[in-house]
């Protein structure tokens, strides 16, 4: 009788299975994170799923932040675009422009009466994802910054103090030559040129990137990284180049494992680089800001917001979108953000979130592991408060190309900044033609 109950108990709840299944409302969420931070995104949906049974999370790797946006498009244009998409900040003002495509992240939360107030977040994130109406449009999540890291076993053996990072850039200069002589290949790179190099470097030391204070003010926004400042920093990284001190490894993050694997003893990337770093580096290294040139007025500033944030597309069910907003709800929790945040060195992205990762003793037990956050939560400028345009993504590559002409010795820096400046006016004005109101 015994067995005869539980046989039956077991069909039971062996028939409610697929009900329950049926009843949860499926959430895509299209993002580009490889590696640890493919971990880290899949970690999150798993926990947001198993916390409640009313929607499931299903993240999705789409490529890089490149090809994820043009395959949305082309799955918004086809009728079946995910719910969430994960843009790199660069696509922001094309985000922000395609309106029937996307639906502000505050008209989501709003509609969905879940609670949700924009001034909880760190301001110069916020900020960045905010329409001069004031509405927040997209969710931050993978907020970074630009930070400088260091191999402290390279340094020791250089007779440098592995204790000290170089905080401007002579001193990265005559760092990058000791190591040079204790036999570094390659004493420094950089990732993500363009961010790094131009934008960050702008925002660092208060200059425009372009005019109409980087493209917050309107879409006429033109380039004006060929300034005497920008030139003279190419021309630095030109001559270390030719000498052996700097070495290019290539576009975007690929530069990574170089300094992950100890070949280069200086790097300079995102914070989020903190995770493949922490997680895999088998040296001793240090994490500092990033340089400045100390005779520039008003340097250092704060650097530029990268990483990226989370767009909703438009077209889809009230209940998917509820789903949408509970699952930002849990992503903003400070504890959730907490743990984030020290997984992977991306910022935290509320106030409530680095306050409690202060409190926690974390930075204290890992030194360095604030730097991103003290670099950002700085009062910004209209200089320094971020760069928004529009073909932002051709212009990086353009941006690419023509640096790319330096270290290979075919082009002057001037020219090569030149160039990059009148070609991606180009791109500028054919985004104001195609988004006149």
């Amino acid at each position: 009788m015994k067995n005869r109950f539980a046989a039956t108990a077991l069909a039971a709840v062996t028939l409610c299975l697929p009900i329950i299944s049926q009843a949860q409302t499926e959430i895509q969420w299209w993002h580009s994170m490889t590696g640890g931070l493919n971990e880290w995104v899949n970690d999150q949906a798993k926990q947001f799923n198993d916390s409640q049974k009313d929607y499931k999370v299903v993240p999705t790797f789409k490529g890089n932040y490149d090809e994820s946006m043009a395959t949305a498009t082309a799955a918004f244009r086809a009728g079946n675009a995910p719910h969430i998409l994960q843009v790199f900040e660069v696509g922001t003002a094309t985000m922000m422009a395609a309106k029937g495509a996307i639906k502000p992240v505050a008209e989501v939360m709003k509609e969905s009466g879940v609670a949700f107030d924009p001034k909880s977040y760190v301001p110069a994130v916020a900020g960045y994802y905010t329409a001069a109406n004031g509405q927040m449009l997209s969710f931050p999540f993978n907020s970074s910054t630009t930070i400088f890291y260091y191999n402290k076993d390279a340094f020791k053996a250089a007779g440098l103090d592995p204790n000290k990072a170089p905080s401007t850039w002579p001193e990265v200069v005559a760092a990058a030559a000791k190591l040079k002589a204790s036999g570094s290949k390659c004493p420094y790179t950089t990732s993500w040129m363009s961010w790094v190099q131009l934008e960050s470097f702008s925002t660092w030391h208060n200059v425009l990137f372009a005019t109409q204070n980087n493209g917050f003010g309107g879409n006429s926004a033109r380039l004006t990284f060929n300034s005497p400042l920008h030139l003279r920093h190419f021309e630095n990284l030109a001559n270390m180049s030719k000498q052996g001190l700097f070495v290019y490894k290539g576009r975007a993050s690929v530069s990574v494992p170089s300094f992950v694997s100890g070949e280069c003893a200086m790097f300079t990337g995102s914070s989020g680089s903190y995770a493949d770093v922490s997680k895999n580096a088998k040296f001793a290294y240090g994490l500092a800001p990033l340089p400045y040139y100390p005779d520039v007025a008003g340097a250092p500033q704060n650097t530029a917001i990268g990483g990226a944030s989370l767009w909703v597309m438009a077209g889809k069910k009230p209940a998917e979108y509820k789903g949408v907003a509970q699952f930002f709800k849990y992503l903003s929790s400070p504890e959730v953000q907490s743990a984030s945040h020290k997984r992977t060195g991306y910022l935290p992205i509320t106030t409530a979130a680095y306050e409690l990762t202060e409190k926690s003793g974390y930075y204290k037990q890992f030194p360095g592991t604030d730097v991103a956050v003290q670099q950002m939560i700085r009062k910004t400028t209209d200089k320094s408060r971020g760069i928004r345009l529009g073909n932002f993504v051709q212009i990086r590559t353009i941006i690419d190309e023509e640096t790319e002409q330096i270290w290979a010795g075919k082009k002057e820096p001037k020219q090569a900044l030149d160039d990059a400046v009148r070609r991606g006016n180009e791109q500028l004005e054919k985004f104001e033609k195609a988004n006149k109101s």
